[in-house]
């Protein structure tokens, strides 16, 4: 994952996450919403970032996806969309079919069973191009979020170049296999028989490109409840939602994350400068467990402020504080550390003989390396806190 380049008030905010380029005119994850963020996050206030990421995920959970159906002139990628909408060809708003080719130009169609979603219907292969690559450039693939690919009778060299084009874009893609009805009515296989010899025939051609298998689907579009078209449904809806917010949710933890790391980095300075007392009124900076505290509330997980982010995400108050600590000591017991240890002093002693003495040796150098070892802790259990508000965030929406 790349790191954040320039300043806010650069032309271009980006590089969060592999998934997702912010532009500076983002309407969603804008320089001032971005900002507004890193103010929250450096603060230790969690109830604003709550409130921040709820608008964004509520923004976000109205933003349209877009879905291109393609294939070879003929395969029935019209009658596909009418058939994934559950309507009829007479019906007025469903996509013209017939045999010969009805698409010239992308045409783009809705469905009340999926909402937010546009299914555009490309021409098929050969009808407006004379190559596949002019057929790429002119569909303009990239401007879609799911790309599905409509095979029947065969499936063709055609099909196999569109494969390799979606995995060399990174982008999600179906194989979906209809006119399933006619080839059962002419096999004189078995019917298990025949969508096993399909389904092979179909990896049997991507694997010779070295495609990675994508989930193919073996439907009817005269029958459009039976078959595999429900697990084409169910199988759509989830990626949607997963396409919608994955990258988001790496794009605000990444965020979160930098600006957590600076704000370490900087209190790390205070430590080597010994001036924790003045900066942060720690009286007494060899008390760890007073430091730890301190720390707790700088960055907003402490109790108090832990159970009024539950609180604001509706919430139990003690879901984030008892998720973090069993993260906390699951951490440690895999370690092999003692649990003493999560609020172990500063002072360190040695045997001499019969009694325990405070080691003489011990130096302001020792003492800023444990003080910057709970601050990197705290720092760890912040970002944890984090990553729980948006999951849970996300999780309400999908």
């Amino acid at each position: 994952m790349e790191e954040a380049v320039g300043l806010p008030e650069d032309k271009q905010f980006a590089c969060f996450s592999d998934a997702v380029f912010i532009s500076k005119d983002n309407s969603i994850l804008s320089v001032e919403v971005i900002k507004s963020i890193q103010a929250a996050v450096a603060g230790g206030n969690g109830v604003e970032v709550v409130s921040i990421v709820k608008e964004i995920v509520q923004k976000v959970s109205r933003t349209t996806m877009k879905i291109a159906v393609t294939g070879d002139s003929g395969n029935g990628m019209s009658s596909f969309v009418n058939a994934l909408r559950l309507i009829g060809h007479e019906e007025e708003d469903s996509a013209p079919t017939g045999v010969v080719r009805t698409t010239q130009k992308p045409a783009c169609y809705s469905s009340s069973r999926f909402p937010y979603v546009e299914l555009w219907d490309l021409p098929g292969i050969g009808a407006t191009a004379q190559s596949m690559e002019s057929y790429l450039d002119e569909m303009q693939f990239s401007a879609y979020d799911l790309i599905i690919i409509i095979a029947s009778e065969q499936f063709s060299s055609n099909h196999v170049k569109l494969a390799e084009a979606m995995q060399r874009m990174r982008k999600r893609f179906y194989v979906v296999w209809t006119k399933l009805d006619r080839d059962i009515s002419t096999s004189t296989f078995p019917e298990p028989q025949l969508l096993q010899s399909i389904q092979k025939n179909i990896r049997e051609n991507l694997q010779k490109e070295k495609v990675k298998e994508p989930p193919i689907f073996l439907v009817s579009i005269m029958k459009p409840l039976l078959h595999d078209f429900e697990r084409l449904r169910e199988t759509l809806r989830k990626d949607l939602s997963d396409i919608k917010y994955h990258g988001l949710l790496d794009t605000l933890y990444q965020i979160c994350v930098n600006t957590i790391n600076e704000r370490v980095e900087s209190i790390k300075k205070i430590i080597d400068e010994n001036n924790l007392q003045r900066e942060f009124g720690i009286l007494t900076p060899d008390n760890l467990t007073e430091t730890r505290k301190v720390f707790q509330e700088i960055f907003g997980v402490d109790d108090q402020s832990l159970s009024q982010v539950s609180r604001s995400m509706e919430k139990p108050d003690t879901h984030y504080k008892t998720s973090i600590e069993s993260q906390e000591i699951q951490r440690y017991q895999q370690n092999g550390w003692p649990l003493v240890w999560l609020h172990r002093p500063v002072t360190q002693f040695f045997s001499t003989g019969l009694v325990r003495v405070p080691c003489c040796s011990y130096s302001h150098h020792h003492r800023y390396k444990q003080q910057k070892g709970v601050l990197d802790e705290t720092a760890g259990k912040t970002k944890n806190v984090l990553w729980k508000i948006l999951e849970d965030s996300i999780s309400q929406k999908t």
